[in-house]
């Protein structure tokens, strides 16, 4: 979708499936409710649909009210917001009204599992997508045609779908930076106690049972020790020791699930919450070095320049997002 079309979006319809997720549906609607409360003037609308209108519950027992879909003209965009369960409650009137859609030429979108909604209609043939990580894997393998990613939301062409819970809320700071400008993304964020700005690089924080299944639960036991001692890292020999095995054990068992060893995913660990801190808080890059293990801002600068292609110093003047960073961040993923 091109930065035109996307300044251009100003009619939303949200089309819920039964028992959908309120809390990525409320993030949604809420970042154009802001926007239109601190430009003055309504410069966004949404409408809330369904095939035959009416009362829909989502999955906290709160109904919202909605008009029939063919009432509602032709929105700009169109997202349909899953919840528990979306492959029950998708039913073939949710598949007809998001085609009549496509044909109509508005954008379509897809918020939670809604992205289920959008693959099984067939209008993410050839399409990159988000969805949300408990059911990245089976969709993979039910819809071979489409690119299924780990990122919180992907925009592709005319398809913009994101993975739910608080993610919707970035997603819609993106859509809307185009046409309202870095000065009212950042007060919307300070109304809404943002810290970071998260842009289509960030990716799902996937629990590691999710991505390796049904591995030696020593792996987890060791993992989870790394994560308690960030400050002072543990030797090797006190992780295998705590985790109930040998050194040569834990060796291959790093090696094995994760292709790495132990000493390299302790580190990469270390300097993923060394970056989380320098660009969701104010914590000087001193503290920071020390809070995550490093005995020296020289090697902490070095290792981190390693992993990332970056200095400290250059993310940490990232903090705050800029228009360039917004508007650039939304992007064709195919």
């Amino acid at each position: 979708m091109s930065p035109e079309r996307i300044a251009s979006l100003t009619h939303f319809a949200l089309m819920p499936l039964p028992n959908f997720t309120m809390i990525a549906f409320v993030n949604a609607i809420e970042v154009l409710r802001m926007a239109n409360y601190l430009m003055g003037r309504n410069i966004y609308r949404w409408t809330v649909i369904t095939p035959e209108g009416g009362p829909v519950s989502a999955s906290n027992g709160l109904a919202v009210d909605s008009m029939a879909a063919d009432a509602c003209g032709t929105p700009d965009m169109v997202f349909v917001i899953g919840g528990i369960d979306a492959q029950r409650e998708t039913r073939p009137e949710h598949l007809s009204t998001l085609r009549r859609f496509s044909r109509q030429g508005s954008a379509l979108g897809g918020l939670c599992t809604g992205t289920y909604a959008l693959a099984r209609a067939g209008l993410l043939e050839g399409y990159a997508c988000a969805i949300h990580w408990e059911n990245l894997s089976a969709l993979k393998e039910e819809f071979t045609q489409t690119r299924f990613l780990k990122e919180l939301f992907v925009i592709d062409r005319d398809r913009v779908t994101c993975t739910g819970g608080v993610a919707p809320l970035d997603m819609m700071l993106h859509l809307i930076a185009p046409r309202v400008g870095t000065a009212i993304i950042t007060q919307i964020a300070e109304q809404f106690i943002i810290e970071h700005v998260r842009d289509t690089s960030a990716q799902q924080k996937m629990p590691l049972v999710a991505r390796l299944g049904s591995a030696n639960k020593s792996l987890f036991e060791a993992i989870a020790l790394m994560e308690s001692n960030i400050e002072e890292p543990l030797s090797r020999n006190a992780l295998a020791s705590l985790a109930g095995m040998s050194q040569r054990q834990l060796q291959r068992l790093f090696r094995e699930h994760l292709g790495v060893t132990p000493t390299h995913y302790y580190l990469t660990l270390r300097l993923r919450r060394a970056r989380e801190l320098l660009m969701q808080t104010d914590m000087s890059i001193m503290t920071i070095t020390v809070a995550c293990g490093f005995q020296s801002a020289c090697h902490f600068s070095k290792s981190y320049r390693e992993a990332f292609g970056t200095a400290p110093t250059t993310d940490r003047r990232r903090q705050l997002p800029s228009l360039g960073t917004l508007v650039g961040g939304v992007r064709a993923a195919a």
